[in-house]
């Protein structure tokens, strides 16, 4: 795992589910990296290899651990376990 400022977070335009992940994270001051799938295959592909073939977004990488669609609640307990530094 290498250390970041931040987690990445994948999102796609018109999402609604990314565009609400994406206030409940500003609110609770996460840092993120926002990775829009549909400009980068990369993204698209990393994607597609946590969520079972499909581009679920949204989709946040903490360290080591991906989540798929996840609540705040979810990515605040990965960042407690992979990135505590970044824990606001």
């Amino acid at each position: 795992m290498t250390s970041k400022d931040h987690i990445d977070f994948f999102w796609r335009p018109g999402c609604p589910f990314c565009m609400g992940l994406e206030r409940r994270l500003k609110n609770a001051k996460v840092p993120f990296e926002k990775l829009n799938i549909w400009d980068d295959e990369q993204h698209a592909a990393f994607v597609r290899s946590v969520a079972d073939g499909n581009e679920v977004v949204p989709t946040v990488r903490v360290g080591d651990t991906s989540l798929v669609n996840p609540s705040l609640d979810e990515v605040l307990t990965a960042m407690k376990a992979q990135t505590p530094h970044l824990v606001p």
